[in-house]
């Protein structure tokens, strides 16, 4: 059974190898500082021979000495902080954390890489109550290169301060001032295991090694810089990369449930799909849509539990809104064992998608489109020249679906026209912001205004399925012997909801597509 930790925590380095630490009693709301003596602690780190996990700040290890024994998996959340995965000691790396390496370790082998022995002389910082505020560990470490290339040792003396439990980080500010006025500096690796691979790397091209790289952007977002010279090529391939980066890294923080992880992966594959529609000139379609199938394939299965968590939270909203004398019977329960019922099934299954060969080989493919892209004739040309274009097509889409479902009277014809207008709202949008390292502020506000449309669409297409889930909600309650008036009422809400944004459409239309917006992002 795996655990998981919040480690806030700071690394510091003497210039010498005499590392004596200063009197922290003297820190700001430091009352006593206990000698907990010396642990010895055996770390062997894992990772695949190309060294994935290392390339992305990533670390594998099972230790024994010490009071933390075991498997630990470490998964950087910002600078100087890490969650950290731990599972109960085993020949082998356990199957939780495995799963957890699945998006990039694949088909590979994890295998040692590096053996660290530590010896730790630590203390304790406590407060005035005797709680612990931090632990402050001296660490001699001596570091043995496993594979490849094995033989390799390094030594050298740390310190490491580790924040407490629920203890504000500012503590870790005031340690520091104190350590660097004896002559401690920041650590200039991020890891003992960083440390150890670029002190022990053979120096032959044959043999991996792990660089100072800095992280792709986050979904939807990328920071590429666009110079004069860049291609509508380059653009478009630096887009699509962060977004593979993107669901690679959010693998793991779905398969830990973590809180919009699967949100945002769904977004990424979207946006990897809608991205291969809108610069076809650039990327051919008939190698693109191939790929561009299977990611809808993907974001559909991950869409049954995103889609349920949103349903529900829609729902509870509605609920907590009625006064009380309009809950009649058991409304509240009934919604959640309804929400369990359907989120249990679909965790589990989601969970099974991520698992499946499929999915790895989509994975797959995605590294080999980009090591190889199928670039067409308009990828060696200027950005200005192809991109702006390819978004103005799309948004030439959207006006003419919202017009033809603004034709429509109100019944399912004009819901799915809407829900048509919703996709390449969507699509418009996703170009826009793909687009914005190359045109700047007029993409800005162009996502911007089709976001505003999007909003409409959606919460029009939201009220539909809150609709069909109403109605099945009231069945169950009816066979149950229980009332169904409370459903009825918010059905007749969804209903009048669905109304409003279609009386809304129109004039946010209106705002989107003002004058002036072909010109400014063709300027």
């Amino acid at each position: 059974m795996a655990e998981t930790k919040r480690e806030i925590e700071r690394k510091y380095e003497a210039t010498g190898d005499d590392v004596r630490l200063p009197d922290l009693t003297k820190v700001t709301g430091v009352a006593g500082v206990v000698d907990k003596g010396v642990a010895e602690l055996d770390a062997v780190y894992y990772d695949t021979q190309d060294l994935r996990l290392a390339a992305d700040s990533l670390t594998l290890r099972r230790r024994t000495g010490g009071d933390d024994a075991g498997w630990h998996l470490k998964f950087p959340v910002a600078t100087g902080i890490r969650d950290e995965i731990r599972a109960p000691l085993s020949p082998d790396v356990p199957r939780t954390l495995a799963a957890l390496l699945r998006s990039r370790v694949r088909d590979a082998q994890l295998t040692p890489v590096v053996r660290l022995l530590s010896s730790r002389h630590v203390r304790h910082l406590l407060d005035g109550d005797g709680t612990l505020l931090a632990e402050v560990s001296v660490d001699a470490v001596r570091a043995e290169r496993l594979s490849p290339a094995p033989g390799a040792t390094a030594a050298w003396t740390e310190v490491e301060v580790e924040l407490a439990d629920d203890v504000d980080p500012a503590l870790l500010d005031r340690v520091e001032k104190r350590l660097r006025k004896a002559g401690l500096r920041p650590s200039h690796s991020a890891s003992k295991l960083a440390r150890a691979l670029a002190e022990t790397a053979p120096d032959t091209p044959d043999t991996p090694a792990v660089l100072a790289v800095e992280k792709a952007p986050a979904a939807g977002k990328t920071t590429d810089k666009i110079t004069d010279k860049a291609t509508a090529g380059d653009h478009v391939l630096g887009y699509l990369r962060a977004q593979r980066d993107a669901l690679v890294d959010l693998d793991p923080a779905v398969r830990r449930d973590l809180p919009d992880s699967v949100h945002q992966m769904r977004v990424a594959t979207r946006r990897m799909r809608s991205a291969f529609k809108s610069y076809g000139k650039v990327l051919d379609r008939t190698v693109t849509e191939p790929v561009g199938e299977e990611l809808k394939w993907l974001a559909g299965e991950l869409g049954v539990d995103r889609d349920q968590e949103v349903l529900t939270e829609r729902l509870q909203g509605r609920i907590a809104a009625l006064p009380r004398p309009l809950l009649l019977g058991p409304v509240r329960g009934r919604l959640r064992i309804w929400s369990v019922a359907r989120r249990s099934g679909s965790r589990r299954k989601t969970i099974a998608v991520l698992d499946s060969k499929r999915y790895l080989a989509l994975l797959d493919t995605l590294d080999a489109l980009l090591a190889g892209p199928p670039l067409r004739p308009a990828a060696r040309r200027p950005v200005a020249e192809v991109v702006p274009k390819a978004v103005l097509k799309d948004y030439d889409r959207l006006a003419g679906r919202i017009a033809h479902a603004l034709e429509l009277g109100p019944g399912g014809p004009r819901d799915l026209a809407m829900h048509d207008a919703r996709k390449a709202a969507k699509r418009a949008r996703y170009a826009a912001e793909a687009a914005k390292p190359a045109l700047g502020a007029p993409a800005k506000k162009f996502a911007r205004r089709m976001k505003a449309v999007q909003t409409v669409l959606g919460d029009h297409q939201d009220s539909v399925v809150a609709r069909e889930a109403l109605r099945g909600l009231a069945i169950q309650a009816h066979l149950a012997g229980e009332s169904a008036f409370t459903w009825g009422l918010l059905h007749g809400q969804e209903a009048a909801t669905a109304a409003d944004r279609e009386r809304e459409l129109p004039e946010v239309w209106r705002k989107a597509s003002r004058p002036g917006l072909r010109e400014r992002l063709l300027a």
